[in-house]
């Protein structure tokens, strides 16, 4: 199941579930809308019809990233589904490259797989030098931080075997935004699953508006800070006893 959590992507939803129809035929796809104003749970419905393998879950407000997630996921398992895909619904994670995100899954070469802008073959083509620089210092504070030796963990184009997302106890995360996906970026390292990167091409949105905000920068870095504090303190305290 590919899960995507929508807030007023009434421009992109339709373009983005034909794509993916075509680039993954065979997969299920379940739209998290958070009572989008412009009505995009409705179009996501209306070209779902279409296209089959298309379920929208309704919420009744807007409560953030995290929160949709966390409800796309829990469908997700609850249905059964052995591999669940998260990714942004504004075009800037490409459907054309699901299949190479799924190909590591499928040769049980992973249980994690993150599509990656700063390995080996990934690129944001778009963004100025400072947009890159502040996106490449956050990863780099953060896997620095907690111990992490993923290189792209608040890239939000993931696939999971399900085994993996219930280790990562997903419902018991508070964090929202880049916060949410360095948080399961080290559950995942911390829980000992096999994450792997392959490399993406990163497009920015041309419609419609970011949901980016300092206040979710904001949040991402003291949480990061918090739990690598932690993980140092809790060391300590372990080869004290």
């Amino acid at each position: 199941m590919v899960v995507v959590p929508t807030y007023d992507e009434a421009g992109n939803v339709v373009e983005l579930l034909q794509r993916l129809r075509a680039a993954v035929p065979y997969a299920d796809i379940l739209v998290v809308d958070d009572a989008s104003p412009d009505g995009t749970g409705s179009m996501a419905e209306a070209v779902g019809r279409d296209l089959g393998q298309v379920t929208v879950l309704h919420r009744t407000a807007k409560e953030g990233l995290g929160p949709a997630y966390k409800a796309g996921f829990a469908r997700a398992l609850g249905d059964g589904y052995e591999v669940v895909v998260q990714m942004d619904a504004d075009l800037s994670h490409d459907p054309d490259a699901l299949p190479t995100l799924l190909a590591p899954l499928d040769a049980g070469a992973a249980d994690i797989v993150i599509g990656s802008r700063y390995v080996a073959g990934g690129a944001i083509p778009a963004w100025p030098w400072h947009r890159r620089a502040l996106s490449r210092f956050g990863n780099r504070y953060a896997t620095t931080a907690l111990g992490i030796h993923a290189r792209d963990i608040t890239s939000g184009y993931r696939a999971y075997l399900a085994p993996a997302l219930v280790a990562l106890d997903v419902q018991s995360v508070r964090s929202d935004g880049y916060g949410f996906m360095i948080e399961l970026a080290h559950r995942a390292a911390r829980s000992g699953v096999r994450v792997t990167e392959v490399p993406i091409t990163f497009a920015d949105r041309v419609r419609g508006q970011s949901k980016m905000s300092a206040r979710i920068i904001g949040e991402a870095l003291l949480l990061v800070s918090w739990w690598g504090a932690r993980d140092r303190a809790g060391a300590r305290l372990a080869r004290g006893r």
